[in-house]
């Protein structure tokens, strides 16, 4: 018997993706007509991996996090797109719900909000905290993703109407602490390269004053004490991941004020090899 599939083209950015990258693809591949890989490199069995559940694969050197997006985008057959990281696997109960938005011939809302929550490295959903809703199911005709090279996540348009979907995506963000630290090292380099700059004197009060409120917005806003030692320990790594952020702004400026012109340019240049997305 045919599965039942939704017009849904499903796009994922890949670089050495080979943790995760079947459970994704096999998951998404019960629901949607398509799974559209767009690799950028892979070293190691990424795109075989890939191939062998069912995705087709792109290969596409990394153009930036946005134009990445936009790339894929238009590799994709269907309007209705379902956007995934190599990390993130759509649940039994999502892929139902995604079914129910279709049928019968029914055109859902053009913009929907994904739950996505995060699977701890024991493999243990965190269902109570760390959730994010991000717009992941949505008609390419209406949005698309920046064309950026930091920035992936688009503006929702004034007007437009947007769903929210209750069942979740579950993200395996990372192996272990190390593997995090690496991810946001990386992060909060493309983020300093990409930001518009707010003044030494801004981004020197956030250096000295900000790391406080990154931890107290992961511990107690969105609900880490509730783990215990461990959620203290991630509330501590992620506000310093942010933290990085500025410091690694404040160090730019204060090279750009030290250096002449000519060595701007190649200061420039040197990052662009940061610009990958997390992985």
């Amino acid at each position: 018997m045919s599965r039942q599939v939704a017009p849904v083209s499903c796009y994922i950015r890949t670089l050495n993706e080979e943790r995760k990258i079947g459970e994704v693809v096999a998951a998404a591949r019960e629901v949607v007509d398509e799974v559209v890989v767009v690799d950028s490199g892979s070293m190691d069995a990424t795109v075989a991996i890939a191939q062998a559940a069912g995705a087709r694969v792109i290969h596409q050197e990394w153009l930036g996090n946005g134009r990445q997006k936009r790339f894929a985008e238009d590799q994709c057959r269907n309007d209705y797109l379902l956007d995934l990281d190599a990390d993130e696997i759509l649940s039994p109960a999502l892929r139902e719900e995604i079914r129910a938005l279709f049928k019968g011939g029914r055109t859902p809302l053009p913009i929907n909000l994904l739950k996505l929550v995060m699977v701890t490295p024991t493999g243990k959903p965190w269902h109570g905290f760390w959730l994010a809703h991000r717009a992941k199911l949505y008609d390419r005709r209406v949005v698309r993703a920046p064309d950026h090279k930091a920035w992936d996540q688009f503006e929702i348009p004034a007007g437009v109407q947007v769903g929210r979907l209750s069942a979740p995506v579950f993200h395996h963000s990372y192996r272990d602490v190390a593997h995090l630290m690496a991810k946001l090292n990386r992060a909060s380099s493309v983020r300093a390269a990409e930001t518009r700059q707010r003044g030494r004197l801004a981004v020197g009060a956030r250096v000295l004053f900000a790391f406080p409120v990154y931890f107290a917005k992961h511990y107690l806003q969105r609900g880490l004490f509730r783990a215990g030692i461990y959620g203290f320990a991630l509330a501590g790594i992620l506000a310093y991941g942010r933290w990085l952020r500025d410091a690694k702004m404040y160090e730019a400026m204060l090279l750009r004020g030290s250096q002449p012109a000519r060595d701007d340019r190649s200061l420039g240049q040197s990052a662009q090899p940061l610009v990958r997305r997390l992985g």
